[in-house]
This record gives structure tokens, C-alpha cells and sequence, in this order.
């Protein structure tokens, strides 16, 4: 189930849900870090989690923190994580359930940190979403038998076990955010798994009359760079536009 043997191009087309969370974590971590000037202070300011301005009304905290993130190790850590531990989620599950799972529990995990956590201190990341997964692993280890071999169900509550000392034991870490993204994957899992069968790994079919030469490879390869660049230009049109509308008009309405 985590042992991740497709191709890049594979993995793309079989996980986009994947695929699109950890794009996005990378996006908000180069504007935010490597373009301040272009919004990304302001972004960084009215998207982390702080439950002050929670409760004075700005909602919106409670769901964009799970987009952002720390720093660049903090990004690739949670991004790591979840190319591991989702594709096999998202095959089992579907994109929309899977979508819904990963939000609720990164919003659980922070509503909990809202009313049990500092008022003072401000919090961002995937992490209690990623532990949300984690806690459907556990559900299918205890419960949900069927869905997951003896392998992987020793593979998971390692991972977790050692997960929760590791939450405990590093400073910074925001431990109610991990604690109740873990539980909430554990109480939504009865709904999300609902009808769903034991992950199987795909595997590229072999046809032995198939010597294994695409003559349209390398064609595909120059049509995907070639786009790649439209693409990059696009998402940097985006987050201009982006920047020029907070700035303008969302910015001084709210302060």
C-alpha cells in the first residue's frame, strides 16, 4: 500500500487529488517564502491560525492553515507524508470522499486547537490533516480488518505509534493538532468507508507481444514541458491577480 513503485507520469494520472494537495503546499510555500514582495506577507497574515482572530470572526483560519506551512522542511516533511500515505486512500476511497476526509479532519484537528488551545500562539500546516489519515489506518487496523493485510496494519501503527512519541517529544509541535486530527480520522472512517474494498496496487500490464518501444513517448514528453511552461506562467498570473485583489479590496475592509 506505501510502497510507491509508478512512474511520475503514472503517479500523476492515478493520484491527482494527491497530486494537487502537494502542488498546492509547494505553490504557498515559494510565494510565501520566496515572494514576500508579491503578497506573500500578506497571505502568510491572514491565512495562518490564531484563535483570536478566530473568534472575532474570521473563520477562514480554521481551513487555510492546513495549506500552509513553516517553512521548507515542514513543507517537504507533510508533502513526503502524503504522497506515501494517501494514494492508497484516495484509490480506495475516491477523489471526492478522499477530498472530504482530508479536509474534515485538518478542520476538526483545528477547530480543537480553537477552543482547547493558546489564544496567543499561531499554528499552520497539514499535519492534523495527514494524522486524520492516519487515523482511518487505524480504524481499518482495529475494525476494518478486511481492508488492510497483517503487513501494513504492523507498517501503520508503527508509523503512528512512533508519529505520537515523536509529537510529544519535539518542540513547536502543535500536539493537540496531531492528537485530534488522529481521533477525527478515527471517528469519520465508518462514513468514508462505507462500501469500500481492499487497496490494489496497480501494475503496468505487460503484453509479451509487446516489445516495450512507444514510438510516441518522447512526443509526449516535449508536449508536457511544452505546457509545463504555460502553466508556470499561469499560476504566477494567479497569484498576482490574487495579490492585487486581497490587497485592494480585502485588506482594507478588514483592518
Amino acid at each position: 500500500m506505501f510502497i510507491r513503485n509508478e512512474s511520475f507520469e503514472s503517479f500523476i494520472k492515478s493520484y491527482k487529488v494527491v497530486t494537487t494537495l502537494v502542488l498546492i503546499h509547494i505553490f504557498f510555500y515559494i510565494w510565501l517564502d520566496w515572494f514576500p514582495f508579491l503578497g506573500g506577507e500578506e497571505i502568510r497574515f491572514l491565512g495562518v491560525g490564531q484563535n483570536i482572530m478566530i473568534a472575532m470572526g474570521e473563520y477562514w483560519r480554521i481551513i487555510t492553515p492546513i495549506f500552509l506551512h513553516g517553512g521548507l522542511m515542514h513543507m517537504l516533511f507533510n508533502s513526503f507524508s502524503l504522497v506515501l500515505f494517501g494514494p492508497a486512500l484516495e484509490s480506495m476511497l475516491g477523489r471526492t470522499r478522499f477530498i472530504i476526509a482530508y479536509l474534515s479532519t485538518g478542520i476538526l484537528a483545528n477547530i480543537a486547537y480553537f477552543f482547547l488551545g493558546d489564544d496567543l500562539r499561531s499554528h499552520l500546516g497539514a499535519s492534523g490533516a495527514i494524522f486524520g489519515l492516519f487515523g482511518i489506518y487505524v480504524y481499518m487496523v482495529l475494525v476494518r480488518k478486511d481492508l488492510i493485510d497483517q503487513a501494513n496494519s504492523q507498517l501503520v501503527m508503527t508509523i503512528v505509534v512512533l508519529g505520537v512519541i515523536m509529537t510529544f517529544i519535539n518542540p513547536g509541535i502543535n500536539i493537540l493538532a496531531h492528537i485530534f486530527g488522529l481521533i477525527s480520522g478515527m471517528v469519520i472512517a465508518p462514513l468514508v468507508l462505507t462500501g469500500v474494498r481492499q487497496f490494489q496496487q496497480q501494475r503496468p500490464i505487460h503484453d509479451p507481444d509487446n516489445i516495450g518501444f512507444d514510438p510516441n513517448r518522447w512526443k509526449r514528453r516535449a508536449k508536457l514541458k511544452k505546457y509545463l511552461v504555460f502553466y508556470i506562467v499561469g499560476a504566477l498570473a494567479i497569484m498576482i491577480a490574487f495579490f492585487w485583489f486581497v490587497s485592494t479590496f480585502l485588506l482594507p475592509q478588514l483592518y
